[in-house]
């Protein structure tokens, strides 16, 4: 089973890509999701963020108020830092307790990771690669602004994670998602044929 990572910055097209490989059939473990699940009331990770940020973090209802929280990390590299240190360590232990539950089950395709900070967080030393989704840092500014942020925290978020040039670099896999959906589809389509064929033992 090829253990394979799907990273890419903020509004680069890393979640559509996902998508895509999961129609095709995939299993693609979403890490940014699973850290939300992680920071649940009732988890160690709850617990381990209101004693680092304290109520500021949490809504009238107790949980925690990712905006919030947010706001408060992205302005601040130590605090995002922090906060980040809290939550890597767990979600790497769950996805490589995923890894094996898998290849258990009979998995011997491509598997992928998705996540935007998988190389900040370091998850690559469990994997086989790296599909790097990017686009034009324009695009991807202008991407956040129609999700409804403000120009300053669109810049502030992407300047908050690794340069898309500096990210392709660890890449074994590429996927430009700066042109059209379909132009995405197609470069995954051929990611997922050349998968295939090594999971076949041909060239």
């Amino acid at each position: 089973m090829l253990r394979l990572g799907l990273t890419g910055g903020i509004a680069s097209g890393k979640s559509a890509v996902a998508g895509m490989l999961r129609e095709m059939g995939f299993n693609v473990l979403d890490a940014d999701g699973l850290a939300h699940t992680l920071m649940e009331a009732g988890t160690p990770g709850y617990g381990a963020i209101v004693r680092e940020f304290g109520a500021g973090a949490t809504g009238a209802d107790g949980r925690i108020d990712r905006k919030k929280l947010g706001a408060m990390v992205f302005a601040d590299r130590g605090k995002l830092e922090r906060l980040n240190g809290i939550l890597h360590p767990r979600v790497e232990e769950e996805m490589v307790r995923q890894f094996r539950e898998w290849e258990k089950g009979g998995v011997r395709d491509a598997v992928f990771v998705e996540a935007a900070l998988l190389v900040e967080a370091g998850y690559q030393k469990n994997l086989d690669g790296l599909v790097v989704a990017w686009c034009r840092p324009e695009q991807q500014v202008e991407r956040l602004l129609r999700r409804g942020l403000t120009e300053v925290e669109a810049r502030r978020r992407i300047a908050a994670q690794m340069p898309a040039a500096e990210r392709l670099q660890y890449a074994t896999e590429k996927i430009d998602c700066s042109g059209s959906l379909e132009e995405t589809r197609r470069q995954v389509g051929e990611l997922a044929a050349k998968l295939r064929r090594r999971a076949a033992g041909s060239v």
